[in-house]
């Protein structure tokens, strides 16, 4: 069993993960490179038989993901990873600002 946070002493293990910097417009590539940090946080915990994954933001704030477009590919992603057999059973999108909360309304 892994050791508990101190940082966060709730959780059996915490992870985090870095996503695309945007520089200019979105390309099919910073797309492409966002999803796979969900799918692979995703697949880390499903191999660890995890049952639940918080998720905050990535890549929005300071490397500049456009907000809507960075949760419709989170949600996107996750709705797909879930179509799978895994032992991941609850999905947090750990939101700070008032805007995600909104897109997130929206888009679950």
């Amino acid at each position: 069993r892994p050791p508990r946070s101190t940082l966060f002493p709730y959780t059996t293990l915490f992870r985090s993960t870095v996503g695309p910097i945007i520089q200019g417009r979105v390309t099919r590539r910073d797309r492409e490179r966002l999803a796979a940090c969900y799918r692979a946080c995703l697949e880390l915990a499903a191999a660890q038989s995890l049952e639940s994954v918080a998720f905050y933001c990535i890549s929005t704030g300071e490397f500049r993901f456009p907000h809507p477009e960075a949760a419709a590919i989170a949600v996107r992603t996750v709705k797909a990873f879930l179509q799978t057999p895994t032992s991941i059973r609850t999905i947090i999108f750990n939101v700070f600002k008032d805007i995600d909360a909104n897109i997130y309304d929206d888009l679950l």
